[in-house]
């Protein structure tokens, strides 16, 4: 409750001192390039997303410094300044608590809410290959909707259409540009669909469900430790349940993420007599290349683990 509060209070203290920041900003006259248009993401996909179909004609802010998890990310003034100043903020409705609150307090209609364009899926926690489902603890919508090329693809077209309208000069561009990034996504999407069709086991099991969307796409069967929440603490029973299946599923691999603690998967290793590996939810930039590197950097560790042939 401690941590809720401190959140709660740093939340306040950042739009209590919104009017200082706006009004500096705009005596300063904001230090934008004119000739470009000024667009803030909320975090890194939707900055890969903004860059590659904005071209040069775009400036894109991350508010999420790299190396930090978004999930939990409060806005300083300055922040909520770039939010006040954008012409045009692309974000992801429900994810970022912050986020969504600098948007409903001074977005209007320079807001481009990514979940608008592709419904969040409801988290099921353990999602079968053959489609049942076993309910997660908390529940909750399912943000990481990137993880999917295809629905990616379909963001970015609309992303394309509202930079459009913002900077009509360049909206053939814009269009332009997108139906290359969905080309590339097509490819990537064909790579997966080859890559993990024929493995001797379906089952990932990971440290939270962050991988939903990815394993709706190609027929994988997630197996959660936790929730949504990468920080949430599983239970012993929880823990116990996810062993079993593990070695039920003779799991050699149990994956950890980039911008978390591995322990928890570790813990499930060392039960099962499993090694570790990473399987990165690309929330933050990726230590090497852009979005599609991560992607397919993803695709030959889960080829790996399944050992697909």
């Amino acid at each position: 409750m401690t941590v809720r509060i401190a959140r709660a209070l740093a939340a306040a203290t950042a739009l209590l001192t919104l009017g200082g920041v706006a009004a500096c900003s705009t005596e300063g006259g904001g230090g934008h390039d004119p000739g470009r248009v000024d667009v803030v993401a909320a975090f890194y996909p939707l900055q890969f997303l903004a860059e590659r179909i904005g071209g040069p004609t775009v400036t894109v802010t991350n508010l999420v410094k790299p190396g930090a998890e978004p999930h939990d990310l409060e806005l300083n003034p300055r922040q909520v300044g770039q939010v006040v100043d954008a012409e045009l903020v692309v974000y992801l409705g429900g994810f970022q608590p912050a986020v969504d609150e600098a948007v409903a307090q001074n977005g209007g209609d320079r807001a481009f809410d990514v979940a608008d364009v592709q419904p969040l899926r409801a988290d099921a926690g353990h999602r079968h290959a053959d489609g049942t489902e076993h309910e997660a603890d908390g529940g909750g919508r399912d943000p990481h909707v990137w993880l999917d090329p295809g629905r990616l693809a379909t963001i970015g077209d609309r992303l394309a259409d509202r930079l459009g309208r913002a900077d009509p000069a360049h909206a053939a561009d814009y269009t332009s540009r997108a139906t290359a990034l969905r080309t590339d996504l097509a490819r990537l999407d064909g790579e997966y669909a080859e890559g993990l069709r024929n493995c001797q086991r379906r089952e990932i099991v990971t440290s939270h469900t962050a991988f939903g969307y990815l394993s709706d796409r190609y027929h994988l069967d997630q197996i959660g430790v936790t929730g949504l929440s990468p920080e949430a603490e599983p239970s012993p029973k929880r823990l116990t349940a996810v062993a079993a299946e593990a070695r039920a599923h003779r799991a050699t691999t149990i994956f950890f993420e980039t911008l978390v603690s591995p322990k928890v998967a570790e813990t499930v290793a060392r039960e099962v007599g499993a090694r570790t590996a990473v399987l990165d939810p690309i929330e933050g930039p990726p230590a090497e290349g852009d979005y599609l590197a991560a992607m397919r950097t993803n695709l030959q560790t889960l080829r790996t683990a399944l050992d697909c042939s």
